[in-house]
């Protein structure tokens, strides 16, 4: 293990965490600046939507599932002219959140979509009741109600994101999965590797248990269940 840690310095480990790190971070924000008008358009122009207005429905569904059903590694080819023209660069980190980005943004969306979609429907009809219109009831009830499902939709967006971020090294870029496949593998230097494995693992679970934390606190269900338990008067024996 001591020289695994005398590596963690000569192999530049602690690079690839933040290398990994940025380009996670910051695909994923911008994959929510996308996804979720999406997703918000997918639930209001539904069936059963504020809005229903099928064609528009199914167009941005049809856009949104092709880019889904496309596997990264092949997505990363066929981006490399679009990441060339609009980036200048076809290879490198900054490539590579363009790629993360356009790959995340589609799975967001339909993660906002979903937890929109759990709201309860008496809650949006007693809005719709009080003449709330369609951007009140956007931002003061589907986004509240849905909060804790939209960070664990967050959570596992990043994670998503994050385990596609091990692809870097196909097109120049850093980060640990850079570091497993591109310096380590053609060494055959399985201690490298492992700890590249470790490290990756380390960080799922931080942002996993940070956003779970995030969920629950922001779940008014959970808080309204705790004061009932705390209000609850207890039974004195005669």
């Amino acid at each position: 293990m001591s020289r695994l840690f005398v590596q963690l310095g000569a192999q530049g480990f602690l690079l690839g965490v933040l290398e990994t790190l940025y380009m996670t971070f910051v695909s994923t924000l911008i994959a929510y600046l996308i996804g979720l008008p999406v997703g918000i358009l997918l639930c209001v122009t539904g069936k059963d939507g504020l809005r229903p207005l099928a064609w528009l429905h199914r167009l941005v569904g049809f856009v949104v599932n092709v880019f889904r059903s496309i596997p990264f590694i092949i997505l990363i080819v066929a981006l490399i002219p679009v990441a060339r023209a609009i980036v200048g660069t076809s290879i490198g980190n900054e490539a590579m959140i363009f790629m993360l980005t356009v790959a995340a943004a589609p799975y967001v969306a339909r993660m906002v979509e979903s937890s929109l979609k759990e709201v309860d429907a008496g809650v949006i009809e007693a809005a719709r009741s009080m003449g709330a219109g369609l951007f009140s009831i956007i931002f003061k009830v589907y986004l509240p109600e849905a909060k804790p499902s939209l960070i664990v939709g967050a959570v596992i967006s990043t994670v998503t994101v994050l385990g596609y971020s091990a692809m870097a090294g196909t097109i120049a870029g850093g980060g640990l999965g850079a570091i497993a496949v591109t310096q380590a593998r053609p060494s055959n230097a399985e201690d490298v590797i492992w700890l590249c494995v470790v490290l990756i693992v380390i960080i799922v679970q931080i942002v996993q248990e940070v956003g779970m934390f995030l969920a629950r606190k922001t779940d008014r269900r959970l808080r309204m269940t705790a004061k009932r338990s705390k209000a609850k008067p207890r039974k004195t024996r005669t």
